[in-house]
């Protein structure tokens, strides 16, 4: 299932849906489509429209303020790109840089993605004591940071088409 980009009335990003709610709120009138994904369509018995990779609420929605992206292995997966931090490799799993047995806990900056194989020949000790170097270091994301890389957006890249500030 593809993802959407949710964006308020004010155009500040939002939080990301199915393509499938992005959908429901197009047709309930309560979004509309900024941008849509090049070539896919949707068809119904009585409708046709554009799978939409973007859309923006008619209404402003207020948001608090939030400081930090919530953790999850997600997102740390997502973060790191679903490299391992020791071998570079695909990532399936997450490891705590200090085991949870050691006090380590499910932090951004103890959490980093990992192969299966370095996950296990790590063990319950630190990277140290298991004589694994990490390849870089595990920083927290901003909330900006999180939601653009659940995209598959990076926010050191330059920006799609479609978010430039001349569209």
């Amino acid at each position: 299932m593809r993802e959407t980009l949710v964006l308020n009335a004010s155009f500040e990003p939002l939080s990301t849906v199915t393509s499938r709610r992005a959908v429901v709120l197009v047709m309930q009138e309560k979004a509309v489509v900024e941008h849509a994904h090049p070539g896919l369509r949707i068809r119904a018995a009585s409708v046709e429209m554009p799978v939409p990779q973007v859309i923006r609420l008619s209404r402003y929605v207020r948001v608090p303020f939030r400081r930090w992206a919530p953790w999850s292995r997600r997102g740390v997966l997502v973060r790191d790109q679903h490299r391992c931090a020791y071998c570079g490799r695909r990532a399936t799993t997450v490891d705590h840089v200090v085991p949870r047995s050691h006090g380590g806990g499910d932090t951004w900056l103890n959490t980093v993605a990992s192969c299966a194989e370095d996950n296990h020949r790590k063990a319950d000790r630190t990277p140290e004591q298991a004589g694994m170097r990490l390849l870089r270091r595990p920083f927290e994301p901003t909330p900006a940071e999180a939601m653009l890389s659940a995209l598959g957006v990076s926010v050191r890249e330059e920006l799609p088409g479609w978010a430039s500030p001349a569209a």
